[in-house]
């Protein structure tokens, strides 16, 4: 490119932001063309005034927009873009392409149900229960039918756990069966307990209604149940939440008597204890559940997510009769209750086995991604299991997580860094990155997307380079 500067004085913000968003409206008036080069970062820097440094964010922004691409010692490119103003691409006439996937990344940040084609199994099931229930879609939901706390009561169902339907609560998907026990159960000030590494959407929910995080200890087996009596000793959590079968994001299944151990030390301390089973229900794992074991103070919350279709907000929890009433309450109160549409066709889907079917077909296609993820991959450190839809990557030296997510967005490839899974400031590093392997539609997207991953491992930090 020659005689183009761009224009810093048409919006206001930080520079980098502002060069960016210049670049941005040059490219979509056609000032700047795809394929073009735009200038070296020290050029442009020394042009307008600005650090490298300063350049170097905007180029990076603009890579995170899909608009640029950066070539080690080649320089920085304008991509190709259809319309100006969209950044997300809609599915093409095949459906091929992730719907909601920037431009030109494969989505491995997700862990959803698989597309096995229960869209159109949830398209009968919806268009039946619009047809046989019009007059109750029309209003809110007051009364909940018995057929909504079966349906929970067996799809929550696992080994010899039985819940029955009047330890039920209809929820809008896992998340907000658990909040709404943290927020039905605990007070603002109070700690809740959690693992350094875990479904930190949980602790950060939790902070946002003035709850305060607790950090308790772990190993490749899951929870420590020491460390757990310590911090029940110093910090006298209200609650512990915990992934006891296939913790997110390290894969680990807690052993039978870690469980006892916890079960334990939450009588004697009186810790409700929050055990969410959204990917035990995906495995044929045998290891009692931690409700088996103190089922007097054991809440056990899970869904349709990532078994069935996250779409559909199904999620139910089972607790103690003595919790039912608040939780419910306190459900509604945080979500505005329950929708009876989305509600009627989870009972449905699983009442009529469609849901138990949906997941069966979920895992087999996810095992053939695993396979796939397994033979790439092979002989670098990482865990994953049958049945699963996310595989733990243990970084080699030298690098850092949060630097090979950047890497692998810059390969056309979104991840997790380890940071992304910390439920509060931790001292501990972990040097690894989950990945999800259900969300890309085709497995030649899996594919390619586990062998960009193989070639940054390949190559190293030699491979990647945050300036261009």
């Amino acid at each position: 490119m020659t005689n183009w500067l761009p224009d810093l004085t048409a919006s206001s913000g930080p520079l980098y932001q502002r060069l960016a968003d210049s670049i941005e409206s040059d490219i979509d008036r056609g000032v700047i063309d795809a394929g073009a080069k735009l200038p070296p970062q020290r050029d442009l820097a020394y042009d307008i005034g600005a650090t490298v440094g300063t350049v170097g964010r905007a180029y990076q922004l603009l890579r995170e927009r899909g608009l640029v691409s950066g070539e080690v010692g080649r320089g920085t490119y304008v991509l190709g873009r259809q319309n100006a103003k969209p950044d997300f691409i809609a599915p093409d006439a095949q459906g091929t392409r992730d719907i909601d996937a920037p431009r030109g990344k494969l989505r491995f940040d997700s862990t959803a149900a698989p597309d096995v084609g229960q869209g159109a199994i949830v398209t009968e099931v919806l268009s039946r229960t619009a047809s046989d229930h019009a007059h109750e879609i029309s209003s809110y939901t007051r009364d909940f039918p018995e057929r909504w706390f079966e349906a929970g009561a067996s799809w929550l169902s696992r080994n010899s756990f039985r819940p029955s339907a009047d330890t039920i609560v209809p929820t809008l998907g896992t998340h907000a069966a658990v909040m709404a026990a943290i927020a039905a159960l605990t007070t603002p000030g109070d700690y809740v307990a959690f693992e350094h590494l875990t479904y930190s959407q949980i602790s950060r929910s939790a902070g946002l209604i003035g709850r305060r995080t607790a950090l308790v200890a772990s190993d490749h087996q899951g929870l420590d149940p020491d460390d757990f009596e310590r911090v029940c000793a110093q910090k006298h959590p209200k609650m512990i939440f915990l992934m006891p079968t296939v913790q997110n994001p390290t894969l680990a299944i807690l052993p039978a008597a870690r469980r006892e151990a916890i079960a334990r030390i939450a009588r004697e301390y009186n810790v409700v204890i929050i055990e969410d089973d959204l990917y035990g229900g995906l495995t044929e794992d045998p290891t009692p559940m931690l409700a088996d074991y103190a089922p007097e103070r054991t809440i056990v919350a899970g869904g349709l997510s990532k078994s069935v279709a996250a779409g559909v907000r199904g999620g139910w929890l089972s607790c103690p009769p003595a919790y039912r009433h608040r939780i419910r309450v306190a459900h509604k109160m945080m979500t505005g209750g329950m929708p009876f549409l989305l509600a009627e066709v989870n009972a449905r889907l699983v009442l009529t086995g469609q849901a138990a079917d949906i997941r069966k077909r979920a895992i087999a296609e996810i095992n053939a991604r695993t396979a796939i993820v397994r033979e790439t991959l092979a002989g670098f450190e990482f865990k994953s299991r049958d049945n699963i839809p996310f595989v733990w990557l243990t970084l080699p030296d030298p690098w850092l997580s949060g630097t090979f997510k950047n890497a692998c967005l810059e390969h056309g490839v979104l991840i997790d860094d380890e940071d992304e899974f910390k439920a509060g400031r931790s001292e501990q590093v972990f040097h690894a990155v989950r990945f999800g392997i259900s969300q890309p539609r085709q497995r030649k997207d899996i594919a390619d997307g586990v062998a960009a991953i193989r070639r940054l491992l390949d190559e190293g930090r030699a491979g990647y380079d945050s300036f261009s």
